[in-house]
């Protein structure tokens, strides 16, 4: 019996070509934003912290934003693997730690109806803006805007419900839930992470190569039970 399969998705640089957010600051933003983004990589501020002020430094009316948005790059072979998902019946769920109206632009642009969990960009009138982040948690280990890890792990006192989770990543926002997911397909930053800290993944680098190595570990997921899913699937991924 075919084991449920729930795939999440990392937008910024894994379905878009660039990481989107910082296309849009540096077209739209005040330049005050690129020190923000220094603290940031400094370890000073948390990913959150950091985009909530970098959102507060963007002016652009909201044609401006839709219009520049539909011109963002994606891998082209990104349709072909979404319609190899829907063959097989998996559930995908985009999980961006980025602008939720810039990812849900470009998936109705290529007629993509999917669930998108991400930082809610919210209009404040005229051409500014403000970031909420409905995802976030307070206990969220990086900091993040949109706490990945959380999809992933069981909560106490429940039991786990037998499904696969899946991660297709590329980024630092991806880490924590490496360390959760089931099965890890990693590209760049994410797959140096897993390789330096020995977390098992697969290894692309875009979805023409991941294709038929997801397909291939599908085959090998789908006739294993339950339990020996859950305590033996990361080796063989």
């Amino acid at each position: 019996m075919h084991q449920p399969i729930t795939l999440f998705i990392d937008f910024d640089g894994t379905i878009s070509r660039e990481d989107t957010t910082d296309l849009i600051l540096q077209r739209f933003a005040d330049p005050a934003w690129e020190a923000v983004e220094e603290a940031w990589a400094r370890g000073e501020i948390g990913s959150r912290d950091c985009m909530a002020r970098q959102v507060a430094l963007l002016r652009a009316l909201p044609a401006d934003l839709d219009g520049f948005a539909g011109g963002i790059e994606v891998d082209p072979d990104f349709p072909a693997f979404m319609a190899l998902c829907r063959r097989h019946g998996i559930a995908v769920t985009v999980l961006s730690d980025g602008l939720d109206r810039v990812a849900r632009s470009v998936l109705r642009r290529l007629e993509f109806d999917v669930p998108v969990l991400s930082n809610r960009l919210r209009w404040q009138g005229d051409d500014r803006w403000q970031l909420e982040f409905p995802h976030a948690r307070p206990d969220c280990a990086s900091a993040a805007g949109n706490c990945k890890c959380s999809r992933f792990s069981v909560p106490p006192g429940k039991a786990a419900d037998g499904r696969v989770a899946a991660l297709i990543g590329d980024g630092r926002s991806d880490f924590c839930a490496a360390e959760q997911a089931d099965a890890v397909f990693a590209k760049g930053k994410l797959a140096h992470h897993c390789r330096e800290t020995g977390i098992p993944h697969t290894a692309f680098s875009g979805f023409g190569d991941l294709a038929p190595r997801f397909e291939d570990w599908l085959d090998r997921v789908r006739p294993v039970a339950t339990g020996e899913v859950r305590n033996g699937l990361r080796h063989r991924a």
